[in-house]
């Protein structure tokens, strides 16, 4: 229907960017929509939300919790306005449109969302746990028996836990989701999740099961990050409430409290950071049932919540988003085998396996092979400290019970890994379909793709976006393997990738509610988020912690919402104010540097002197967003006086050099703003010319890479942005696809002997470059979230054709150019209810053609689908 020209309506209908929530605890959530309308020049003149608590009356255009009426605006994200919600109801909602005509739109569809606890004081249950020490390894089981004797409405659960969970009702599990809840700072903030579990509700007799596991909060294992030695530390526990509405209007709630009964699993070990151990003659079958003996089982203990904060996780879950089978297999001998996925991933393995009572299996996931053919694990264990060997990296562990083909897939940890070596204590027979791979991560959907006349591209552009998943669990993460670490400046480093290519914002912005909870009250920020207290050292300064400024604003620009800006602002603040402090004259030496450079080393004052003025001027820009006009004033003042202060050290005007010239130093004077607006040209030159000078390859760590494609392409030089970016031998992105990557490295040196993670994202801008340096699209600050589309594309030599695709808040925007002769086509597609500016780069004796008629090299166009020749 979307194609049909005729049809116009509403579509997408998004409550806290989620479709049809369950446990939603904002007081005002946000309501977002776009509009379907294929005409040129297509624009919403009006809108009127209606919302309410009987989809009935919606449909009749009826709601009595609150219409907007018709509102005169092309608004399409709106804060809800109506009678204060109530907590565990269920709203329905739709938006009536009107077109660019003023007529009214069809009919859109009828969407819900459903209020949670709103607040704690409507948790009715207890905090419990098995009561065992925090060193106690195995799992514990715990479960309740109840009856319902009335007819069920509907029926929900919320479970908060410090630790993992797996949460089943009369056997089955609950959900897709895993590791369940995301980590936060647990003696801050802890995070439920709601479930409708109506379906899996019987009359009668009925059974919940609980299964706990450490993650993050019961850290067993040693690494040098001390997550072991978090304050917070202590043996799993859980709280839950299963509310259940009946047809007669009665509500009852099943609680977590002393009347529940608990027990050791057959899970014998879980770690997060290191894998799982199971042993299936400990199975107790039907423990999650009703009719399961357990009088054997012991009492729970109630505990005190570990937080004064319980909120809803309302955000995009992890789940085993993509089943990847065996691309080969090697017997080795009898108890050896060594699976290979093809592809390098971040989840788990399901093993499916008949063997002999006590047959032990281990399941070494890797990321390499030695020459032997098995896996190597010496690029990533670096960082383990284990006290013994009883918890060995990466390796799953199980004892089989020989009774028939048993399955094991771990519940409560994840790696890296492309290999997985099995080895059994005694012979066992394998085939490639006995283990299975699962790519596990933030389950976010895909926003954009690019598509090019280049296979390396391509390649490359796949691979990115393969360690950026691979690297999203709840938070961003450097790599799923060595460390498991939400390293501030990765995050950062990788923002635009990020939002360009899938829908990220309820991660971000629960990582930034971390970075809140993590923040000293004198502003300093560590440089891992969330930690167990490791990270408030001497570096973890500007270069990395900028994520506090940089990703609000990023989300701004991508998402046209300032809520995230709103949030952040104190603590944006105090991390200034804290760098002005320390560094009085506008120049700073705070931070990391350019971390993992191929040969030239850049200036630490340089380098986070420029966070420092990136940071003060996103906090003037905010305090005007938030009309803040005194902060504005304050915060513009002192980012003048930072630019100054670098310009007047470490640039030379009549050069157009900054510091001693090397790439990453004149990179980011173009890529944060540092240059005076009449030198950008010359700068980038000297940039293209150190470029070829270092034999058209790249000489950056992560700062430089992410801005050396941006300050060449943005500044006249997108031929050797391009040269850079398709470059295939050392060093470049190239040179790992070339030699079978299938994600990003953490080091431009292959064969390196540190740093050589083979799944991370911290030289991950490139994915987010080929939407902005080929494709031409970016956001524009005065009309965020891609209501005016900023287009300028860059039609590189080396391409025949390039198509970027992008779906923005407003819908799809397409750049698309293909050579045709001598002459460059484009195509643009601008969603209803936004517009573009479109500024084309012209060569000497070109003009722009549209219809066969020349026109301006700039132009601003409507919503609708466009072509232009170039010749």
């Amino acid at each position: 229907m979307a194609k049909d020209p005729l049809v116009v309506k509403p579509a997408t209908l998004q409550c806290e960017y989620l479709l049809n929530p369950i446990g939603i605890d904002a007081l005002k959530p946000r309501l977002s929509w776009l509009m379907i309308d294929n005409r040129q020049d297509a624009r919403q003149t009006a809108y009127r939300i209606i919302v309410g608590k009987d989809s009935i009356a919606i449909s009749k255009r009826m709601g009595n919790s609150w219409d907007s009426g018709k509102i005169n605006s092309s608004d399409r994200l709106v804060n809800y306005g109506g009678q204060p919600l109530e907590a565990f109801h269920k709203y329905f909602w739709t938006v009536v449109l009107w077109d660019k005509n003023g007529k009214l739109a069809a009919p859109g569809p009828i969407s819900s969302f459903e209020t949670g606890m709103m607040t704690a004081a409507h948790w009715k249950g207890d905090w419990i746990s098995d009561g065992n020490d925090i060193n106690k390894r195995p799992a514990p089981y715990f479960r309740k028996a109840f009856e319902s004797s009335k007819q069920v409405k509907s029926a929900r659960a919320y479970i908060a836990a410090a630790g993992l969970y797996e949460l089943y009702l009369n056997g089955k599990k609950i959900g897709n989701h895993r590791l369940d809840p995301m980590y936060t700072r647990f003696d801050k903030r802890n995070l439920y999740v709601s479930y409708d579990v109506t379906a899996q509700l019987q009359k009668g007799s009925n059974a919940i099961g609980v299964l706990l596991g450490n993650g993050w909060y019961n850290h067993q294992a040693m690494a040098v990050w001390n997550f072991d030695k978090a304050a917070w530390r202590a043996r799993p526990a859980f709280c839950m409430d299963l509310r259940i509405t009946y047809t007669d209007g009665t509500t009852t709630v099943i609680t977590s409290g002393k009347d529940w009964k608990t027990s050791l699993s057959p899970i014998i070990s879980n770690n997060i950071y290191t894998a799982e151990h199971y042993d299936f003659r400990l199975e107790q079958p039907g423990w999650n049932t009703s009719d399961f003996d357990d009088r054997k089982w012991e009492s729970v203990v109630v505990r005190k919540a570990p937080s004064d904060l319980v909120v809803s996780q309302a955000m995009q879950p992890i789940r085993n988003v993509k089943e990847i089978p065996v691309k080969s297999m090697k017997k080795l001998d009898d108890t050896t085998y060594v699976f290979d996925l093809g592809q390098n991933i971040s989840g788990v393995t399901k093993i499916k396996v008949k063997g002999e009572d006590g047959t032990i299996l281990r399941l070494k996931h890797g990321e390499r092979l030695y020459a032997n053919g098995r896996v190597d694990l010496s690029n990533i264990d670096v960082y383990y400290r284990p006290k013994d060997q009883t918890d060995p990296f990466q390796t799953d562990i199980i004892t089989l019970s020989g009774k028939g083909q048993l399955e094991f897939m771990p519940k409560f940890n994840y790696k890296g890994f492309q290999y997985v070596e099995v080895t059994s204590s005694k012979p066992v027979q394998l085939s490639k379909e006995s283990i299975t791979g699962y790519f596990m991560h933030s389950d976010v959907a895909p926003k954009g793709k690019i598509s090019s006349s280049n296979p390396l591209i391509d390649k490359l552009w796949w691979a990115t976006n393969n360690s950026y998943l691979s690297n999203l669990m709840g938070y961003p993460t450097d790599c799923p393997q060595r460390e498991k670490n939400g390293w501030t400046g990765d995050g950062h480093f990788a923002i635009e990738t990020g939002l360009f290519n899938f829908d990220g914002i309820t991660v971000y912005e629960k990582w930034l509610a971390d970075h809140r909870d993590e923040q000293k009250p004198d502003g300093v920020l560590p440089d891992i988020i969330p930690t167990g207290g490791w990270g408030y050292g001497t570096a973890n300064g500007t270069d990395w912690t900028s994520t506090i400024a940089i990703i609000p604003w990023n989300i701004y620009l991508f998402y046209g919402d300032s809520q995230l800006l709103a949030d952040s602002y104190d603590s944006m603040k105090k991390y200034v104010d804290y760098i002005t402090q320390i560094s009085p004259e506008g120049l700073t030496t705070f931070g990391r540097g350019d971390w993992v450079p191929v040969k030239s080393k850049s200036n630490l004052e340089y380098t986070s002197s420029t966070y420092y003025f990136v940071d003060a001027i996103i906090l003037a820009k905010t305090a005007k967003i938030l009309h803040k006009q005194k902060d504005f004033d304050y915060y513009s003042k002192l980012a003048e006086k930072i630019k100054a202060s670098i310009n007047n050290k470490y640039f030379n005007a009549e050069t157009g050099i900054y510091a001693s010239g090397v790439q990453t130093e004149l990179s980011v004077a173009l890529q944060w703003g540092l240059v005076p607006e009449g030198l950008k040209a010359k700068v980038a030159q000297n940039l293209a010319k150190r470029v070829a000078a270092d034999g058209m390859h790249l000489d950056v760590g992560v700062l430089g890479a992410k801005a050396i494609l941006n300050a060449l392409s943005d500044n006249g030089q997108a031929e050797t942005a391009y040269k850079l970016a398709a470059q295939d031998t050392y060093p470049s992105w190239g040179w790992w696809i070339v030699n079978g990557a299938t994600t990003l490295y953490e080091n431009w040196d292959i064969k390196a002997e540190r740093d050589i993670s083979l799944n991370h994202m911290m030289f991950g801008e490139i994915g987010g470059w080929f939407f902005k340096g080929l494709g031409g699209i970016h956001p524009d600050e005065q009309y965020p979230g891609f209501k005016r589309i900023q287009l300028r594309p860059n039609f590189v030599s080396g391409l025949n054709h390039f198509k970027a695709e992008h779906e923005g808040p407003y819908g799809k925007i397409v750049s698309a150019w293909k050579r045709s002769g001598n002459k460059v086509v484009y195509t643009v597609t601008i969603p209803a209810n936004s517009d573009a500016v479109i500024s084309f780069p012209v060569a000497d004796g070109k003009k722009v053609y549209r219809n066969g008629k020349v026109i301006a090299s700039k132009v601003k166009l409507n919503a609708g689908v466009y072509q232009f020749e170039i010749a």
